[in-house]
């Protein structure tokens, strides 16, 4: 059954290259014109950002917004202060470190606990009939709305910042898993069957496989709402992070501290969802990608 199931991953891969190599060879075959530089994907990139900084700069010049919007290099200069001053005790590395740190436990603990427990309500009745109606009872309140809750609880320390990121990451990673393992073909259980797989085959080398790119997309997803949680309670009550950068900014009037705060948040959300795009590439190297979507 191993041997067999290598052959076919082997012809896989083998198809694939072949594939490749003739889209390429296609590709590179197409002359140069005008309408292929126009419509250059990084061309666009470069088009587009380009533009979305003139705007923003004709808007803060303009005091479109009563001068209660900075310029872009007024908040790069305000920013390359802050690496070398400090706020609050901590230079903008440290305040960026600060936020990160709490979203990685945050972020663990949630998927530790909430990918486990999806994948047993999805194979397990009696699991499934115990936890979700629990889970559906909760999984409509915003994670915000734990707030006041948790600095009652924990106090306006580290643990209550950590409870609410839990608490904002824990649903999407769930009901990812959760619908990740019950979306499966039921076509791919029977090939196991066919070659003489049992129960545990079918888990091993049916489940776990076909669900990992939508436990994947969950894990996106909760590092997205990790985020705006960690934010939101930087906002309420801290003195480190991006969140009390922000608070700060919006105390003193400081507008280009408020915008380079949001414009780090958005910068350092993306590089860590490029880091789980790179490890699901690492582990599920099947999840084929389909080009234009």
């Amino acid at each position: 059954m191993a041997d067999i199931q290598e052959t076919i991953q082997d012809l896989g891969r083998q198809g694939s290259s072949i594939a490749d190599e003739i889209q390429q060879t296609v590709r590179d075959k197409k002359p140069l014109t005008i309408r292929r530089i126009v419509t250059n994907e990084y061309l666009l990139h470069v088009l587009s950002m380009t533009a979305f900084l003139l705007v923003w700069h004709q808007a803060a010049v303009s005091g479109l917004f009563a001068g209660a919007l900075a310029t872009p290099w007024q908040v790069v200069e305000r920013f390359q202060g802050l690496m070398t001053d400090t706020l609050a005790g901590l230079t903008i590395w440290g305040h960026i470190w600060a936020s990160t740190q709490r979203i990685f436990i945050g972020f663990v603990l949630a998927s530790a606990l909430a990918i486990p427990l999806g994948l047993f309500m999805a194979l397990n009745p009696y699991v499934d009939a115990i936890v979700k109606p629990v889970f559906d009872i909760f999984k409509p309140m915003p994670p915000i709305a734990w707030i006041s809750i948790s600095i009652l609880w924990f106090g306006i320390g580290e643990p209550s910042k950590i409870f609410i990121i839990v608490i904002g990451t824990f649903v999407p990673c769930l009901l990812n898993s959760y619908n990740g393992m019950r979306l499966i073909e039921p076509e791919l259980y029977d090939v196991v069957k066919v070659l003489g797989g049992g129960r545990w085959n079918e888990i091993i080398q049916v489940s776990f496989p076909a669900s990992f790119p939508a436990i994947f997309a969950g894990l996106q997803i909760s590092l997205s709402m990790a985020w705006t949680c960690v934010l939101a309670a930087e906002l309420v009550a801290s003195r480190s992070g991006l969140g009390f950068i922000i608070v700060q900014g919006m105390k003193i009037s400081d507008t280009s501290l408020v915008i380079g705060g949001m414009i780090i948040i958005a910068i350092v959300a993306w590089l860590s969802s490029l880091l789980i795009a790179g490890l699901e590439k690492y582990l599920c190297p099947w999840k084929r990608d389909i080009a234009g979507l």
